[in-house]
């Protein structure tokens, strides 16, 4: 055992660090034995509560994740013994537990086994029977570890209404009689996309919010980071994965460069690129490079991979003005073949205006169909910046104004004022 020898606050720390470290692997353990996901989660709890009470006075022991699966297995026993009707679970969870306690203080010779528990409760996660964002908070609260109150102030929810979302999808869960076993054949790609998705749309969340006052939610974005890591280690050979890792290592990797000393937001060509995560961008190209070994070797790729190869022409580049802007329009000309939709557009767009000037930028913007993105911004956005190195500040400023009328974060509202200004100040178009 490690002395308790901390205070009781750091110690608390590195019982949550500790948790938050290996809940995937216990809830996914505790639910392959269980088969109920929220019955699995209670022990997982169990054994939390647990440590808080006992670690402070017995000290840290020298295996966190062997302690907490031991005394979650005891409670999951003591909870079918008092179930007579489920006593034929007691038998098989004692054996369970007389095998796998022999090799419990040895983690290490059931990492294999563990790791697909884990990657089959992401799946689990992310069941088909759940909406995009219940697959959200479960993948953030079972294998992210957060909690519901970590999970709700990401998404600025209440805490009460985010515990309901979860609640509601674990019943579904159950109603769904989800298994927990991996899906085969076309149901794994299917369900690997929708894995992919979420952990997205958590990033995407954390990386620009859809409202608030503050531009990011740089802990919705880094638990993203480390989710992707974690099914890129799951699932190695898959460049998907790999790709969207290290879309995700070298997006987030300018998050310290997003905020001026002000807390304003800094647009992508004024950031000081110094301030970028260096660490993050290796991990990102490294899993890159990967991704397109497994491409050369003819395993298809898709959007995550086509986004992270243009993420690393913008890391590639020292200077903004070293940009490949040719290279990063042809990307993108592949990815709306690749995956067409109106983001995908608007994006090429801006990446034409910059490769062939604005003129080419609007004339791609003319094509989206910009009702199908409702309310959103961003076309009013990017028709303002293309308007904006045409010199037609005008139009650019009444663009700029409605893109500031549409956003329901403060951070970019704050952004399209300031450029909406900045136009109206050089009052008339030069045409």
């Amino acid at each position: 055992m490690v002395p308790a020898e901390t205070r009781p606050d750091d110690l608390n720390e590195a019982i949550y660090a500790a948790w938050r470290a290996e809940s995937a692997r216990l809830v996914g353990a505790l639910t392959r034995m269980t088969r109920d996901v929220s019955l699995a989660e209670d022990f997982a709890q169990d054994a939390l509560v647990a440590a808080l009470e006992q670690w402070p006075a017995r000290g840290v022991p020298d295996n966190p994740i062997a302690w907490l699966m031991t005394t979650a297995k005891r409670r999951a026993i003591d909870h079918f013994r008092r179930a007579d009707r489920l006593r034929h679970k007691v038998a098989e969870l004692e054996r369970a537990r007389g095998r796998e306690e022999e090799t419990i203080p040895d983690v290490e010779s059931q990492v294999d086994y563990i790791e697909d528990d884990v990657l089959r409760l992401i799946f689990l996660s992310c069941h088909p029977s759940l909406t995009p964002e219940s697959r959200a908070a479960l993948t953030l609260r079972l294998v992210g570890g957060l909690t519901t109150a970590e999970i709700a102030r990401g998404f600025l929810a209440t805490e009460c209404t985010m515990g309901q979302r979860i609640s509601r999808a674990k019943k579904t869960l159950s109603e769904a009689h989800a298994e927990f076993e991996l899906p085969a054949g076309p149901e794994w790609t299917k369900r690997l996309d929708d894995v992919m998705a979420v952990i997205y749309l958590i990033f995407n969340e954390g990386y620009t919010a859809t409202a608030g006052e503050e531009w990011m939610r740089p802990d919705l974005a880094n638990e993203a980071i480390r989710l992707a890591r974690m099914l890129a280690a799951l699932a190695p050979d898959e460049p998907e994965v790999l790709g969207l890792q290290a879309l995700l290592e070298i997006q987030g990797s300018r998050m310290p460069a997003r905020l001026d000393e002000d807390r304003a937001p800094v647009l992508l060509e004024a950031q000081d690129r110094s301030l970028w995560d260096q660490l993050l961008i290796r991990r990102g190209m490294v899993a890159l490079e990967r991704a397109e070994q497994l491409a050369a070797g003819g395993t298809p790729v898709g959007r995550y991979f086509l986004q992270a190869s243009i993420a690393a022409q913008h890391a590639r580049a020292i200077r903004a003005e070293d940009t490949d802007w040719r290279r990063i329009a042809g990307l993108y000309d592949v990815l709306a073949r690749a995956a067409p939709g109106p983001v995908v557009e608007v994006n090429r767009a801006v990446a034409h205006g910059r490769a062939y000037g604005p003129g080419a930028g609007l004339a791609v913007l003319e094509t989206v169909d910009a009702d199908s993105l409702g309310d959103s911004p961003l076309v009013p956005s990017v028709r303002g910046d293309l308007l904006e190195q045409a010199g037609l500040h005008t139009q650019a400023c009444e663009a700029f104004t409605e893109a500031a009328s549409r956003t329901a974060n403060g951070g970019e509202r704050t952004v399209m004022q300031r450029r909406a200004d900045r136009n109206r100040s050089r009052r008339l178009d030069p045409g």
